[in-house]
């Protein structure tokens, strides 16, 4: 998964950085300061230790790693001595056996999914990245959500990150770490954070409408999106507006095996009370044809009672009334009995196959 990111500005001023450490830690290397003796010059064997002790200093233990182990491999691989895909590849590896996700390559952060829980996304790390330049910390998605926000303050200009990947490579997961962290930089009253709660809340109410299990990935997005937020010239969201394109439309009557349709008919299905279950005429999902064709109804790690709160309560805090709620839910129900329905050929005619499809469309 890529991001396009850091500012040139921001890459130059790191490699003066480098050079900087170099002067300081080995200043008698070339002989040149003033009042030096010729023979206070260290020979090529202490020249070869100062560098490596200039490279693996203290300041290189990384935060993110456990315990006191250095730095692995390098965190922006322009400074790789060879920039081939197989250097590219064996130093993201390096990283990632050390847990370290995020690696730059110039303007551009690499994440690679750790399909697990990782420790560096606190409140910590918040205070960590806000302000900082990208080189005094670890690469990190913070890192690139900060300078496009300062930027954006500084410069006047508007911001973007693209963020791109195959499937089940964090795309959504790095789309909310990045308005997370600016729903917690950018400050503002009651108000704002009313803005900044229905921007938040969005996620959970695309990813329910939008998002389905796929072979790859149990949460994964099959539509793509544009969030544009808005600023005040103070740095504080002031609206916003989400786009949202090529939605896998198929996908709510057909799926593949081992994979579900999308997340609300079962969201609806296992969290709705007893008195909408009635209202709906709702049963088990194994009784829908549009749910019972892979055959898959349930996703580990997901659970689709607190999903349903989630997605309720989006509603109510994006400002949907309890009316239109209880329609859109109506609607997601209809489908359901719509694909129950079937029909068969009697004269030219298209009539309902039995019974139960009568009742249906009564």
């Amino acid at each position: 998964m890529v991001f396009g990111g850091r500012s040139p500005e921001n890459i130059h001023f790191h490699d003066l950085h480098i050079c900087d450490t170099w002067v300081q830690n080995n200043q008698l290397l070339h002989g040149k300061s003033e009042g030096t003796d010729p023979s206070d010059v260290p020979s090529v064997a202490s020249q070869k230790d100062m560098k490596q002790q200039a490279f693996w200093n203290p300041s290189n233990y990384h935060w993110q790693s456990k315990g006191n182990v250095k730095a692995s491999g390098v965190e922006d691989m322009v400074l790789l001595p060879k920039i081939q895909e197989a250097s590219i590849v064996e130093n993201l590896k390096k990283r990632y056996m050390d847990d370290l996700i995020f690696t730059y390559i110039g303007p551009v952060l690499i994440s690679v999914n750790p399909f697990k829980q990782m420790p560096y996304f606190t409140e910590k790390e918040i205070d960590m990245y806000q302000g900082a330049a990208s080189y005094e910390n670890p690469p990190h998605i913070y890192a690139l959500t900060d300078n496009m926000y300062r930027n954006m303050l500084i410069d006047q200009e508007n911001q973007c990150v693209i963020i791109s990947g195959e499937s089940g490579a964090g795309k959504t997961v790095c789309a909310k770490f990045i308005m997370n962290y600016l729903a917690k930089v950018s400050g503002g009253g009651p108000s704002v954070q009313k803005i900044k709660d229905v921007i938040l809340e969005s996620n959970p109410l695309l990813e329910a409408f939008g998002n389905a299990k796929t072979v790859r990935n149990n949460n994964s997005s099959r539509f793509g999106k544009y969030v544009e937020i808005q600023f005040t010239k103070g740095g504080q969201p002031d609206g916003g507006k989400i786009s949202n394109f090529l939605l896998e439309k198929s996908r709510v009557v057909s799926q593949n095996p081992s994979e579900r349709n999308f997340h609300v008919f079962y969201q609806l299905i296992m969290g709705a009370t007893s008195e909408e279950k009635g209202e709906f005429g709702l049963t088990e999902p194994s009784y829908y044809y549009y749910l019972n064709q892979s055959g898959t109804y349930s996703v580990d790690g997901t659970d689709d009672v607190k999903d349903y709160e989630e997605t309720r309560r989006a509603m109510e805090v994006i400002g949907i009334s309890d009316y239109d709620q209880v329609s859109v839910l109506q609607i997601v129900a209809g489908v359901l009995h719509l694909g129950n329905i079937s029909f068969v050929e009697q004269g030219n005619y298209a009539v309902p196959n039995d019974d139960e499809c009568m009742y249906l469309i009564q």
